[in-house]
């Protein structure tokens, strides 16, 4: 292989697209900074990506684009190729990022055997199926599917394969980490007097952010039982709610909080809230109780203990290293070796209930 016995000297990593899933390769990404210390490490990733990543120092230079239309792989391709990598070691599981880098000129091309992408890797890792992993080869149900693997697991095992390529031992995989710039904690604050959030709550850590929101409608837990959390911890815990969710969510926001009146909860998109200012909104936050999105990852990152709420996704797929995190799954009763991908009815977020919940959260505001 390209890759076989030889230390690089420059190394691009092709980070995941969604904000969750860079939070949770951030185990990954430290072990290939602390193991290849004399290695130029680029990173190449979509906008909003790179303001999740601010301040932190896995990487010597960060190239920010998107692949647009026929020819936004050449495109993408052109900015990279002027520094020369040796080798891409690619997150990503798409036929565009495996393009982008093979035009791109860069000889060795690691990732995983998925997407039809095969002739485009140099160094493939196969995809871990059901068929082959225990529990869920004992279900008849999709044996060849992708078996639910934890997104940090899949992410360090790619790069540990990376490393015994180089002649590098791995070390083993550590906690989640993100940074929060002086920059980023300016924003949060001028963002809190924005929204009217009293300051001593935020000196004190009297913060619980609520995240009703979720790629797809049916991970989103019912507003009103959100609201009704947003009421209990105000009333019983003195803690301020914070309702936050993504420009394309502040309808979902804004009914969380007039169904939380008279609680004085305050939307955070209304007020301007941006990837890189949630990172200090948390930071300053006592809780969080969310479903399962990209900001819970934040959360754990930073040490903030949080309560989440899965369905239909199956919880393994993103299980992350963090104690103070309680899981509340839909279907406590599915067998095992079931995905709960596959059984979306049985597995509905509503099937829920409120009082577990409140009673999760109450729980780690006592730890």
């Amino acid at each position: 292989m390209p890759s076989s016995h030889f230390k690089p000297t420059r190394l691009l990593v092709v980070m995941p697209n969604w904000v969750g899933d860079a939070v949770m390769a951030t185990p990954a990404l430290r072990v290939l900074r602390e193991l290849l210390p004399a290695c130029f490490i680029g990173a190449l990733m979509r906008p909003g990506i790179d303001e999740v990543m601010a301040g932190s120092r896995f990487f010597d230079e960060t190239h920010v684009a998107r692949s647009v239309g026929v020819m936004g792989p050449k495109r993408v391709a052109a900015k990279i190729r002027p520094r020369r990598y040796e080798h891409a070691l690619l997150f990503t599981g798409s036929f565009s990022t495996a393009l982008i880098t093979r035009v791109a000129g860069v000889s060795s091309r690691i990732g995983y055997d998925r997407d039809g992408r095969t002739f485009l890797l140099t160094d493939r890792l196969d995809v871990p199926r059901r068929r082959d992993m225990h529990p869920y080869k004992r279900s008849s149900t999709d044996p060849a599917g992708y078996a639910p693997v934890p997104a940090c697991e899949y992410y360090y095992d790619l790069a540990a394969h990376a490393l015994r390529r180089f002649g590098v031992r791995p070390t083993p995989m550590g906690p989640l980490e993100l940074v929060v710039t002086t920059e980023e904690r300016l924003a949060a604050r001028e963002l809190f007097d924005r929204a009217g959030v009293d300051p001593k709550a935020v000196q004190n850590r009297r913060l619980v952010l609520i995240n009703p929101g979720g790629n797809r409608e049916e991970k989103r837990w019912p507003p009103e039982r959100f609201a009704q959390l947003a009421r209990r911890l105000h009333e019983r815990h003195g803690l301020m709610p914070l309702v936050n969710g993504s420009p394309r969510e502040e309808q979902l926001v804004e009914e969380v909080v007039r169904l939380a009146s008279p609680t004085p909860a305050a939307s955070l998109p209304r007020h301007g809230m941006t990837i890189a200012t949630l990172k200090a909104v948390v930071e300053r936050c006592r809780l969080m109780v969310t479903n399962d999105t990209g900001p819970r990852h934040i959360a754990a990152a930073l040490g903030v203990p949080v309560v989440t709420l899965f369905g239909p996704t199956d919880r393994r797929w993103t299980t992350i290293p963090f104690k103070d995190e309680i899981e509340l799954i839909a279907d406590p009763t599915l067998p095992e070796e079931e995905v709960a991908n596959d059984h979306p009815e049985r597995c509905r977020v509503d099937r829920i209930a409120f009082e577990p919940v409140a009673e999760a959260a109450e729980r780690l505001l006592k730890r």
